[in-house]
């Protein structure tokens, strides 16, 4: 079996990984990409947030994407029983990017990873891992192409950015049940032909179909829409036949979007992702470190899993490199705790989500301009700004305000 060496092994070709190759790249180490897949290939994750626009900027990728035409996101809006609470990004506490894309996943990451090919990085495709071996943080890594032809990978540190394939956690033993209840969800895309003109028609939307259930509608630059549903399994019980029957019926009980989506083309057959939320024993070991899902993925309602793919890359990569020319790096601190910090604000805001006290917050009925640039600011994925009450004080703030919200509701009702 064939044997060579490179100085990081990045394990997967998505936004984490592509980003984390360029940024070793960039330090001048030698990084090489093997991915599972063949590239452009469907996933979804579509909607991305103003922070990951940093990361493709150091990245070196702006450029590039940007002469794609994607359709540009400048903030969410959030739909229940008529009501609707818009957050623009140009309105946040932070100084940050005021807007990002929404993205077809096959067109954009194939981007990137071009990109990184164009820089020397060596990308292999339809090549999974099969074994890890750890001396250290050395490590000998055995992969396999679709033909069959194994050959061994030696590197001085390994960046997991596999994602849903999950891969060190898995020959690792580092799954963990995620504390988020487990969630189902059906999604396709759609040729979108009664998508409205302007801002009413191109804007993400997400809309509360129940409490715990919600719908989400990603409109793409060439006419294709993201349609997808998330909630508890019960409530999918309550409806039988295939996937695609299954969401026509979903989408034909909401009335926001019954009549624009009823009978249109579903150009892929409707895909089902059941249990989605899980969480790690650790984030990094010796000689090896977990980004974007590989580490944990919470929920989609927040868009936040390609920020934390990216930001997470990105950091990993840095270190990764530090540390291979010699520095010192503490990875529990400039790692683990930064990274689980962003992903615990997350978590609150999607267990608020889910229990109804931030849904009481965007649909009050006095919006307070200071408080909601906050919530925005955490919504474009600033995560880690410390002067942020909202980020500082992430479970506290959101129940405060709810139950503020809650008295100075049923006073004004009682009235």
């Amino acid at each position: 079996m064939s044997r060579e060496k490179t100085d990081v092994l990045v394990i997967g070709a998505g936004p984490s990984g592509t980003v984390a190759a360029s940024i070793v790249h960039q330090n001048g180490l030698k990084v090489q990409v093997v991915e599972k897949q063949k590239f452009p290939r469907f996933v979804i994750g579509e909607s991305l947030l103003p922070r990951s626009m940093e990361h493709f900027e150091e990245a070196g990728f702006l450029d590039a994407l940007s002469s794609q035409g994607f359709e540009k996101k400048f903030g969410a809006k959030f739909l229940r029983d008529g009501q609707e609470c818009l957050f623009d990004f140009s309105k946040q506490y932070y100084d940050g990017w005021t807007w990002t894309w929404q993205i077809p996943r096959a067109d954009f990451d194939k981007v990137m990873a071009d990109e990184v090919e164009k820089m020397g990085v060596p990308i292999h495709y339809e090549t999974g891992v099969v074994d890890v071996k750890f001396n250290g943080s050395d490590s000998i890594t055995t992969v396999e192409d679709n033909a069959g032809n194994k050959r061994e990978i030696e590197a001085k540190f390994i960046i997991d950015s596999s994602g849903y394939g999950r891969v060190l956690p898995r020959l690792l033993n580092l799954d963990e049940t995620s504390d988020l209840s487990a969630k189902h969800s059906i999604f396709t895309h759609c040729k979108d032909t009664n998508r409205p003109e302007g801002i009413k028609g191109s804007q993400i939307t997400f809309v509360v179909h129940r409490q715990d259930v919600w719908i989400w509608v990603i409109p793409f630059s060439n006419g294709i829409t993201s349609l997808g549903v998330v909630g508890e399994p019960y409530f999918f019980e309550d409806f039988s036949g295939t996937p695609e029957e299954r969401l026509r019926k979903i989408i034909e009980e909401d009335p926001h979007f019954n009549e624009r989506f009823r009978d249109v083309e579903y150009l892929i057959e409707p895909r089902e992702i059941k249990g989605y939320s899980i969480g790690t024993k650790k984030l990094y070991g010796d000689g090896f470190a977990l980004t974007g899902n590989s580490a944990e993925f919470l929920d989609p309602v927040f868009s936040s899993g390609v920020c934390f793919a990216t930001e997470s890359g990105l950091t990993a990569a840095k270190l990764a490199s530090q540390q291979i020319k010699g520095e010192a790096v503490d990875w529990e601190k400039q790692y683990a705790k930064y990274i689980m910090h962003g992903i615990n604000v997350f978590r609150s805001y999607v267990k608020a989500w889910y229990d109804g006290s931030l849904q009481d917050i965007f649909f009050a009925r006095n919006e307070n301009p200071k408080l909601k640039r906050q919530i925005c600011s955490v919504l474009a994925g600033y995560v880690w700004d410390e002067t942020n009450p909202f980020v500082v004080k992430h479970e506290r703030a959101i129940k405060a305000l709810s139950d503020v919200i809650k008295i100075e509701e049923g006073i004004s009702l009682s009235n």
